[in-house]
């Protein structure tokens, strides 16, 4: 196995830096997404808020940008949004006035029909096998456990 060198006495060229290769397709993915998601009234960021909800529906807003490493400050206006167009309510947690809680509304339960055709949209762009994208998705979260 070839172990990685970095150089001590200049910078390797930008394409041999891995947080850059991870950020412009990272970035890829977003463009990507973007026209698929304006189809149906969603924000590549509303995206991944309206599946965290699809998947476990009245969270903890601390508890939903934990699972999707947002801070708070870059999550609350994204959800204040999100309400404004009806996919989402926001209340106190009767348990805990501090917290709030977010859930779908009927709106934003009858959006999921039409985004469920989104994630085979990019699994063809992408063009690879369920496999090497578990194995790929393994590797960046590895990378990214590491570092947090």
């Amino acid at each position: 196995m070839t172990k990685f060198k970095i150089p001590e006495d200049d910078f390797a060229p930008l394409n041999e830096f891995l947080c850059f290769t991870i950020y412009s397709t990272g970035h890829a993915l977003t463009q990507f997404y973007r026209p698929i998601l304006e189809a149906i009234g969603l924000t590549y960021p509303q995206y991944l808020v309206m599946v965290a909800l699809w998947a476990k529906d009245d969270q903890i807003i601390k508890d939903l940008g934990s699972r999707l490493f947002l801070e708070s400050s870059t999550l609350t206006p994204l959800v204040k949004r999100m309400e404004s167009a009806g996919l989402i309510s926001r209340c106190r947690d009767p348990k805990d006035e501090r917290q709030v809680r977010v859930k779908l509304t009927d709106k934003g339960k009858a959006l999921k029909s039409d985004a469920l055709k989104v994630p085979g949209c990019i699994q063809s762009a992408v063009g690879l096998t369920a496999e090497n994208v578990v194995e790929i998705q393994a590797a960046i979260a590895g990378i990214r456990d590491r570092l947090i």
